[in-house]
């Protein structure tokens, strides 16, 4: 058994000035910016949403720009491989996530879960494709 959901959202910048695209799109959904430390920060920065929970990030990209999803889990290999009887392929490993893409040619990540409310509110998975068999 396996849990997961769906972590939050990542605004891929093609060779951007990270802070500027951060400041931009903070600015379009009206929500703060919180940087990261060490080498995260040179990559990665959160646009804080405290009020509808969710989670999302611009990121230094040298792909196309585009909008991805990460699904968080506590079991990466578990969902990935449920992920791949759906229909979804696996792209490119890294050391701490999978980078997928769906069948409608969508790229994604399967990450490990950080959020603090996760056990509560995931997806449990007692089967490797199918609906949920509980949240929590």
């Amino acid at each position: 058994m396996h849990k997961s959901r769906l972590a939050g959202f990542i605004i891929d910048c093609k060779d951007a000035d990270l802070p500027a695209a951060a400041e931009f799109w903070g600015a379009a959904l009206g929500m703060k910016l919180h940087g990261f430390n060490g080498e995260e920060g040179e990559n990665y920065i959160r646009l804080m949403d405290e009020d509808r929970g969710l989670h999302i990030e611009t990121q230094r990209v040298t792909h196309e720009s585009r909008v991805h999803l990460d699904i968080e889990t506590d079991d990466i290999e578990a969902e990935a491989a449920r992920l791949e009887k759906l229909g979804a392929k696996k792209v490119r490993k890294f050391p701490r996530w999978w980078v997928m893409e769906a069948p409608t040619g969508h790229r994604f990540c399967v990450v490990q879960a950080k959020a603090a409310d996760f056990d509560g509110k995931a997806n449990r998975w007692e089967q490797d494709t199918g609906p949920p068999l509980s949240r929590g």
